[in-house]
């Protein structure tokens, strides 16, 4: 993680002297406050991570020295399939109508919206999924 940490604090570092650069010489706001965003974000992430790096183990891509069959092994639990994701879709969907066609379409797409968000969190605690 150290060497991401570090990948992400130098790309905040360019995006912030590009976006100076930018800003002077375009003297366009939307760009130059989008690039001073992407800045912020680089900079969350990069110490997010050089932060983490400090407590946790180091890794294999760490060692300048490892192979690549020294990082093997198990990487996490992906879920297999999920019906949630299409609920909040539809849901997204009906409440960006909702900002074309009118308000009250919010009322329809908010009910949609939890239901695919609860059953998004909870659907390993019900069900043939249920592991807890």
């Amino acid at each position: 993680m150290r060497i991401q940490g570090k990948m992400f604090l130098w790309l905040s570092f360019f995006i912030l002297a590009m976006a100076i650069v930018y800003g002077v010489w375009s003297k366009e706001p939307a760009g130059t406050t989008a690039l001073f965003l992407g800045f912020g974000l680089s900079i969350m992430i990069g110490y997010y991570l050089a932060f983490t790096a400090r407590r946790v183990d180091a890794m294999a891509q760490d060692n300048k020295d490892a192979d690549v069959a020294d990082e093997a092994g198990e990487v996490g639990f992906f879920s297999p399939h999920s019906w949630q994701p299409l609920s909040l879709a539809v849901g997204g969907a009906l409440a960006f109508m909702g900002v074309v066609f009118g308000w009250w379409l919010l009322y329809f797409s908010l009910p949609v919206i939890l239901v695919g968000l609860f059953g998004w969190v909870f659907e390993y605690y019900r069900g043939e999924n249920q592991n807890q």
